[in-house]
């Protein structure tokens, strides 16, 4: 801004006589008519453009812009000739050229504002204006903007879009009747999310218009996982090298949809060598303020606006005012001759057609009396309007329509500058619906309503045709809203919508991999993981119950495993669980009916009975184990099992001490089998079971088995399974078990010397081996086996040992009793039966291992 002052300062230190003075440096030709209240103009009717290395070529005189000027004027005469808008008061216009520069633009803007405070009539320097319809460029724009708005002169701009212009601390007078580059790059952005475009170019201006626009889209289109493969920047002012390095670009990309964010004039030199090196194959998207303006040219306003607006172009004529500037230029171009005026005289170099002067533009077919594309054109239109109707606001205090008594100020009574400051805040409240239906207003940062047709260019009857297919319009708080018939669009490839991807979508079943050094666009397909499927971009864990299929595109259950009744090892194991338990009632049933016979005695009948009871329970526990695993029966299984062999160990350890007490009493006057009887017997079962009952309600209490799901053995595999709980108490039940297996079997061990006729101490050794043999072995067993299969260990240990204590205990007293029934007396068991006399001193004076048969008394009895 400082720099901006200094500026405008320097120019006004050459006023040395008058106002007018201060401009007749710059000396610019312009469109001129005088009125009550003066509105400045801006548009780039010349436009320079370099077309080789070193020259540049001469100014290009622009119809279509030109037609813009028209437009202002048209629309000032017919504001002037409407009663209702400002009634008596004349507005009058000065129009000048920028040549699309920042600087002849800044230079016009200074020229249009410095006019004299009053003007003389017989003077020559034209009125200040009130207000100033500028400029097509943002770049442009910015300059004039920022050096006119610090003075609070409005401006209203007809085509420039940079967002950085609603900036209202930088621009506080800046208005436009175009959306900005904000809500243009969300259309786009829009427009590319819809077709599915993921990699595509940009070719931008190299200005504040490109450079702010491209950036606004790349913002947008990166949130919807677009990527921009490149970003390059034309100009009008650039050299041909210039835009062949660019075309180079293009041509080594492998993008398929480009979009030029560039105004015509700086992209008309690239698309001529795009045209010219055949490049083909590229589908391109525009942003170009000509073809989609913020509101469509509706039907009415090509019978009305631009029916009168066709008329008042036609009537443009080099004779009327020869001193017009443009007209020659326009009128050169359109006819094909240079008009003949009076008092200007021909270059002898000039080799130009001469007009006879019966010339006419009525039959003519220039584009630029075509009035079916009126869209930057109406933009202009409206401005004045809005102007306009500012104006209006201020001189009468209310809007249009309303019945106006009188003015209630008075123009001559005040200064152009309080004119101006005057109008910037009613342009603020501008709000009025014109003769076409059009709302015209501005928000808070002085940009109209965002709205937008979606134009496709096709090719009709050998001419280019911009055909409106869809419109996209913005509501306040952002959202916006798009309609498209697609089924119309002429596509580069025909009718199927073209694609552009860095790289194709990955197959069923993998995930992108980022490529080094690439945008997120480019990338590998990298096959997901197992128990992993493929989604948009990844690849996504199944749930912990689930696995993946074979195609990584789902996640399908894992199979529950755990040892089922009905699978064969089930049917299996519990056979084998009802075979020994069915063994061990028919032994227990043999024992009742026989218990009166000597091998029954000999045995104990009582311990042998609570022995077989606790085998037939054994056998029934690895029921438990089968089935579904729930709370329940997970504590039931490991304590049943627990209670359930300490109380057949503790059976096997009565009878073991009894054997051994029985046996070493072999001295007159020991009295130490009399303290082992049945009572005794009783006690150290229930005392050894009892401490196995209470690690067990320990264990329940503390911390129970449950049911858990084990993951680690198979990825589709759910292995459902009893978790132990509490770790220790596990193992003081296994470790419990051991301690009085070991017990019994060193007691036994120590009798395995007893007579050959007396074999019991051998039989529980031998048992007792096989049982211990049984559970050593399990430990290695159970920890590596995986799955179900360390359940079947389980079970199988149990019916290993409970098929080793039983078979070897009962099975000799089965085979004597059912096969050997003539052994069954006492004189094959004599030393047996005295064995266990305990009451009685019989063996008194007899060495062990006497026959028992002619020398115990009858009254030895069991």
């Amino acid at each position: 801004l400082t720099i901006r002052i200094l500026l405008f300062l320097c120019v006004l230190s050459t006023n040395t006589v008058s106002g007018c003075e201060l401009f007749g440096r710059f000396d610019m030709p312009s469109l001129f008519k005088e009125g009550d209240i003066m509105i400045g103009g801006i548009f780039p009717i010349l436009i320079k453009q370099i077309l080789s290395t070193s020259t540049f070529d001469k100014e290009p005189f622009d119809l279509r812009i030109y037609r813009w000027t028209q437009a202002m004027l048209f629309a000032i005469e017919e504001i002037n000739n409407d009663p209702a808008l400002l009634p008596n008061i004349s507005l009058g216009y000065r129009i000048l050229n920028s040549c699309a520069s920042p600087t002849n633009a800044l230079r016009a803007a200074l020229t249009l504002a410095s006019g004299a405070e009053e003007v003389d009539v017989s003077s020559h320097c034209p009125p200040a204006i009130s207000a100033l319809i500028a400029e097509s460029g943002s770049s442009q724009s910015i300059a004039v903007a920022g050096i006119l708005g610090p003075f609070h002169m409005p401006i209203i701009s007809y085509f420039s879009t940079c967002a950085c212009l609603s900036d209202r601390t930088k621009y506080p007078t800046f208005f436009r009747t175009i959306p900005s580059d904000y809500f243009q790059a969300k259309a786009l952005a829009a427009l590319v999310k819809h077709f599915g475009w993921q990699w595509i170019g940009a070719i931008q201006s190299d200005n504040d218009y490109g450079r702010n626009g491209i950036l606004a889209f790349k913002e947008e289109v990166e949130k919807f996982g677009v990527c921009v493969a490149f970003v390059a920047s034309v100009l009008r002012t650039y050299t041909r090298d210039e835009f062949l390095e660019v075309v180079e670009i293009i041509k080594q990309s492998s993008v398929k949809v480009i979009l030029a964010f560039s105004v015509d004039g700086d992209f008309y030199p690239l698309m001529q060598e795009i045209v010219n090196q055949n490049i083909t194959g590229i589908q391109w998207i525009s942003c170009v303020a000509w073809i989609t303006s913020s509101r469509p040219s509706t039907p009415e306003m090509y019978r009305s606006f631009g029916g009168t607006l066709n008329h008042f172009l036609t009537s443009i004529s080099p004779y009327t005012d020869p001193n017009a500037p443009f007209v020659k230029d326009f009128w050169e171009i359109i006819v094909g001759c240079t008009p003949v005026l009076p008092g200007v005289h021909a270059s002898t170099e000039d080799t130009t057609k001469r007009c006879t002067g019966n010339e006419t533009l009525m039959n003519s077919e220039n584009d630029f009396f075509n009035v079916t594309e009126l869209r930057v054109t109406y933009n202009v239109y409206k401005a004045v309007y809005a102007i306009a109707h500012a104006l209006h606001q201020l001189v009468f205090c209310q809007p249009v329509g309303a019945q106006t008594v009188k003015r209630c100020l008075n123009l001559s009574e005040i200064q152009p500058k309080e004119v101006r400051n005057s109008v910037s805040k009613k342009l603020q409240r501008v709000n009025f619906t014109n003769q076409f239906g059009d709302e015209v207003f501005f928000d808070e940062n002085g940009d109209p309503p965002a709205s937008y047709d979606v134009i496709n260019w096709q090719l009709i009857n050998g001419k280019v045709q911009h055909v409106t297919l869809g419109h996209l319009t913005f509501a306040a708080n952002g959202d916006y809203k798009l309609s498209i018939e697609e089924e119309k669009i002429v596509w580069r490839t025909g009718k199927k919508v073209p694609t552009s991807v860095c790289s194709n979508v990955c197959p069923v079943g993998t995930r992108k991999a980022q490529i080094r050094g690439k945008p997120i666009c480019c990338f590998d397909c990298v096959p997901c993981a197992d128990g992993t499927i493929a989604n948009s971009t990844d690849c996504t864990p199944c749930p912990k119950e689930y696995w993946s299929n074979e195609r990584k595109d789902d996640c399908i259950p894992r199979t529950i495993e755990f040892l089922k009744y009905h699978e064969p090892m089930g049917i299996a194991l519990t056979l084998v669980s009802l075979l020994g338990a069915s063994l061990s009632l028919a032994t227990m049933v043999v024992f009742i009916n026989y218990r009166e016979t000597p091998v029954i005695k000999a045995s104990n009948f009582e311990l042998s009975s609570l022995l077989l009871f606790s085998l037939f329970l054994c056998f029934l526990c690895p029921l438990t184990f089968l089935g579904r695993p729930t709370v329940w029966t997970c504590m039931l299984r490991h304590t049943a099992f627990g209670v359930t062999f300490a109380l057949c160990i503790s059976c096997v350890l009565g009878k073991t001490i009894v054997v051994v007490t029985a046996f070493k009493a072999t001295f007159p006057g020991n009295n130490i089998a009399g303290k082992f009887g049945h009572t005794q017997q009783r006690i150290i079962i229930c005392s050894c079971t009892l401490i196995q009952i209470v690690i067990c309600v320990l264990w329940l209490s503390l911390n129970p088995p449950y049911p858990h799901m084990l993951f680690t053995y198979s990825n589709k595999i759910i292995v459902l399974e009893c978790n132990t709980g509490s770790q220790a108490s596990f193992y003081a039940v296994l470790g419990y078990i051991g301690v009085l297996a070991i017990i019994c079997l060193i007691l036994a061990f120590m009798a395995r010397k007893l007579p050959d006729n007396f074999n019991e101490a051998k039989l529980i050794t031998f048992s007792l081996l096989i049982f211990c043999a049984v559970w050593i072995t399990f430990i290695p067993a159970y920890i590596s086996s995986p799955g179900k299969f360390t359940v079947a260990v389980e079970i199988f240990a149990i019916l290993s040992s409970a098929f080793g204590l039983l078979s070897s205990i009962f099975a000799p007293k089965c085979y004597i009793i059912f096969l050997k029934p003539e052994k069954n007396t006492k004189k094959h068991t004599g030393v047996f039966l005295c064995g266990v006399c305990m009451f009685s001193p019989c063996l008194h004076g007899f060495p062990l291992g006497t026959p028992a048969s002619s020398h115990c008394p009858k009254t030895c009895s069991l």
